[in-house]
């Protein structure tokens, strides 16, 4: 071996420390298009670090995660939100001694397939798309990574490994499953599992914060309606005598409580998949891609807090009038300018003129409005379609400057 071959000691690290479940770099299936390796990176940091570097990941700064970019200048975008859930992902990934690398570029990539204005910006495209094959944004990340990126000659797209390929398709049917990854598996990959649930377990704390901030429901109602959050307090309360009660700055009294709360989420998301996995015993990635169900998640009882605080967030955050207002404006928007696309292609640019003569019109305006930010939406329909629809006005934060 090489003694300056770091990706080479990195993958007979990974084969003695790593768990059997764990996917090993060495173990890849390869890329679409061959390439010599790295010799300094695994093919997972690889992945990672051309997620990082690539057009649509920095973009994920000025797209909506819940409220649109200039609502605040500290709720979550799509890219903080990603950060976030890698951070997660890393963890429980290294308790349970998971390709930590491949979490990381799973965590970074898994929502870089949301178009601008989030949730309710796919559902206007998809609704828009209805006669072209719909929109999804598990499939949209698809095309990012394999079509729509541009960063050589060689090849188009970023050429990844084939398990973050696969894995960023965890939610799609076996209707619309590639043929090229077929057969499909019965589950993701651990590290995908460990994503899967480092996105929710991310999205939970940030949207009571977010929502918190923004006054869509108040603490009193968190605490009657959720269990988990009245532990938390009271671990707060019990370890700070008197801070929840006189401390003046709203700011880190949520975040304190969040906090506790979510390290709660990731220590019993550790400690039952742990559980499961000495139950199970999976002698490979492929038995845990073939087992019955998931390995990994909550155990029974904070499982059940868990669901009981999304169905909170469902009913006061989610469903909150000021977001349904936001998809009607969404809606408005895209759907003006994916018709002033299609009226006017020479608005499109080069590349995308010429993707549609591969793909259609369609598909080809439906790509590049997927791709642009918030504020680039904004100013192509004031553009392309003229004044901004009414109906909808931001909603800043209650709490002021931090």
């Amino acid at each position: 071996m090489n003694p300056w071959n770091d990706r080479q000691r990195k993958e007979a690290r990974e084969e003695r420390d790593l768990a059997a479940w764990a996917s090993k770099s060495a173990a890849s299936l390869g890329r679409a298009f061959d390439e010599p390796e790295d010799p300094l990176r695994t093919c997972y940091e690889r992945d990672r670090d051309r997620i990082t570097h690539s057009t649509a990941f920095r973009r994920l700064m000025y797209k909506t995660q819940v409220f649109v970019n200039h609502e605040g200048d500290h709720n979550r975008t799509r890219l903080s939100h990603s950060l976030e859930v890698c951070q997660v992902a890393r963890s429980v990934g290294s308790a349970l001694h998971a390709n930590e690398a491949l979490c990381e570029a799973l965590a970074l990539c898994h929502d870089i397939g949301h178009p601008p204005f989030g949730h309710r910006g796919e559902k206007a495209l998809d609704e828009r798309m209805a006669d072209h094959g719909g929109f999804r944004h598990n499939q949209q990340v698809l095309r990012v990574v394999d079509r729509l990126e541009r960063r050589s000659p060689d090849c188009p797209g970023l050429n990844l490994t084939r398990e973050v390929r696969e894995s960023l398709l965890k939610h799609e049917s076996d209707e619309d499953w590639p043929d090229a990854f077929r057969p499909r598996p019965k589950r993701p990959c651990l590290e995908g599992q460990v994503v899967d649930l480092a996105d929710s377990t991310a999205y939970d704390k940030h949207d009571i914060e977010d929502g918190l901030r923004a006054g869509m429901f108040e603490e009193a109602q968190l605490q009657e309606a959720s269990v988990l959050w009245r532990e938390a307090r009271g671990r707060v309360e019990s370890r700070y005598p008197g801070f929840l009660t006189t401390n003046v700055d709203a700011n880190l009294h949520v975040h304190r409580i969040a906090n506790e709360l979510i390290g709660a989420c990731i220590e019993d998301l550790i400690h039952a998949t742990r559980q499961r996995l000495e139950t199970v015993r999976p002698a490979s990635p492929a038995q845990v891609k073939d087992h019955e169900r998931l390995l990994v998640g909550h155990g029974t009882e904070v499982g059940a807090g868990v669901a009981e605080l999304q169905a909170f967030l469902h009913r006061h955050f989610y469903r909150h009038e000021h977001l349904q207002r936001f998809l009607d404006f969404a809606r408005s928007v895209l759907h003006a300018l994916f018709d002033a696309y299609l009226r006017r292609p020479e608005e499109l640019p080069d590349w995308y003129a010429a993707w549609a003569d591969e793909v259609g019109l369609e598909r080809a305006i439906c790509d590049y409005v997927a791709g642009m930010t918030d504020r680039f939406a904004l100013q192509e329909h004031e553009r392309l379609a003229g004044q901004l629809p009414e109906g909808f006005s931001p909603r800043t934060g209650s709490w002021g400057p931090i």
